[in-house]
């Protein structure tokens, strides 16, 4: 019964050798405040996705401030300020109080904004 459970033991460890250690996806590549800054706050504009897919037209100025234009019928235009915080960035749309946000890289030229743990919008370039 030793050498059988010996047996197994060495033949489990050959397989996992062959096979490699087990691999996951990489972890989502969270943007440092100066990286945002540097891809987005630059006053040239791209493309924001709501979850529920309403599209804007965004600019942020590297003065602080920022616009919206709806791309279809549905959102609202507005405009606000920016600043960049510890975590990434921070708006305060005009009215609003301020919400800060990471921005995670999600693909090509997609990078998700998060709120905590939630999604709040999708960017790309």
């Amino acid at each position: 019964m030793r050498a059988w459970i010996a047996a197994t033991v060495l033949i489990a460890g050959v397989v996992l050798a062959a096979v490699g250690p087990a691999t996951s996806a990489p972890a989502a590549t969270k943007l440092t405040p100066a990286e945002i800054e540097k891809a987005f706050f630059t006053g040239q504009p791209f493309t924001a996705a709501t979850p529920s897919n309403i599209k804007f037209k965004m600019v942020f100025n590297a003065d602080g401030k920022m616009t919206r234009e709806p791309a279809g019928k549905s959102g609202v235009k507005d405009s606000g300020t920016w600043k960049l915080d510890k975590i990434g960035f921070c708006t305060t749309w005009k009215g609003g109080k301020p919400n800060c946000f990471a921005l995670v890289a999600a693909g090509d030229n997609k990078w998700s904004v998060m709120k905590g743990t939630s999604l709040v919008a999708t960017w790309s370039k």
